[in-house]
């Protein structure tokens, strides 16, 4: 059972896009843990591509583990749900990586997801006295590609199961919808809707994914947060799921990762689409500036969060350093060397940037 705490509050951890493979596993594992000690979240909700789908499905297990027992080894519980590289190769199909996900105690869903093969699930949060649901997360599946080879989305199937269970939920909670954040990978569609669209490239807008004319920035006159660092990846078909999250009334968010170096949310309809770091370490320009998301729920006022990212080059300090080196763990050290080194020069290329465009068009590219 998940519920909110002796304070009230119920922290929830957005993982996403750890990517972990031969290449990273080390350094990724190694940050992934780290966060995991220091937040000690209610829940860590990881959000696909989680680990590289070997041909050799002992090797993708052995990762499996490897990320998971960070969870176990804190008590932290968990919930997965796969993006578009999860099965797009290897041994394993979507339906025994979730087999394999849940097997371990800390996956919440090791009880409800019957068959295997269904990945998207609900994971209720009770009030401190453990007597009534207060909260709800949704874990959605939003699929890998389309038949065009375009990004996915959630299914029409999904969509239906997710009408019926909070059907389901809202008359368990006396006729009023149950107050709930949405987590998948590949952000919706709807994410254009709420941005402004412009015909001709300007700084810091993004071509549309699938409109070449079409180029998409903040709207000065829309609630905006964070940063859009590039263009959102959205599904290229639609089967309703945005739509039927505003029918019903109880998604306050819906979370999502797939774009790397997005770090933004927009609300749109009375729903905020907001998009998380990835959380893992790499050898490009941008693995300082990778991370996590917390969000806290009160239990007082459910129908509110307060969410914030940090990056991996604000998690550490000098001392971090001196301390790991103290201790004997020469790699750790120099991990978080490498993330305070990028990270400097991250931030003043960050703040460059974002100043000249403030300077030179007047308009904001980060809330």
């Amino acid at each position: 059972m998940l519920k909110f705490g002796n304070n009230g509050k119920f922290r929830v951890m957005h993982i996403t896009d750890t990517h972990i493979q031969n290449e990273n596993a080390e350094a990724s594992l190694f940050l992934i843990e780290e966060a995991v000690r220091r937040e000690l979240p209610d829940i860590a909700v990881i959000t696909g591509d989680n680990v590289l789908n070997y041909d050799d499905e002992s090797v993708t297990k052995g990762y499996i583990e490897r990320l998971m027992n960070i969870f176990e080894k804190y008590s932290v519980p968990s919930a997965v749900t796969f993006g578009n590289h999860d099965s797009e190769t290897g041994a394993l199909s979507r339906g025994e990586l979730m087999q394999i996900f849940s097997s371990y105690p800390c996956h919440v869903a090791a009880a409800d997801v019957k068959p295997f093969a269904e990945t998207s699930y609900n994971v209720p949060v009770m009030s401190n006295d453990g007597k009534n649901t207060v909260f709800n997360l949704w874990i959605f599946d939003s699929g890998d590609y389309d038949s065009e080879g375009h990004y996915g989305c959630m299914s029409e199937e999904d969509v239906l199961w997710y009408e019926k269970k909070c059907d389901e939920l809202t008359a368990l909670h006396g006729g009023k919808a149950v107050p709930s954040l949405a987590f998948q990978h590949i952000i919706v569609p709807e994410v254009y809707e709420a941005l402004r669209m412009t015909k001709k490239r300007k700084l810091y807008s993004f071509r549309h994914m699938y409109k070449r004319d079409e180029y998409y920035m903040f709207s000065p006159d829309g609630i905006n947060y964070g940063t859009l660092n590039e263009t959102p990846c959205s599904g290229y078909e639609n089967f309703g799921q945005f739509d039927a999250m505003v029918r019903k009334g109880d998604v306050l968010a819906v979370f999502s990762g797939h774009d790397h170096t997005n770090a933004f949310g927009v609300k749109y309809k009375g729903i905020d689409i907001m998009n998380s770091l990835s959380t893992r370490s790499e050898s490009d320009r941008f693995s300082s500036q990778y991370g996590y998301r917390i969000i806290e729920i009160d239990e007082n006022d459910p129908t509110r969060y307060e969410t914030y990212v940090s990056r991996w080059y604000n998690m550490f300090s000098l001392n971090d350093i001196k301390a790991l080196k103290q201790k004997g763990d020469f790699f750790g050290a120099s991990v978080v060397s490498c993330v305070k080194y990028r990270g400097l020069i991250q931030r003043f290329l960050t703040f460059t940037g974002r100043s000249f465009c403030r300077i030179v068009t007047g308009r904001k590219n980060t809330y």
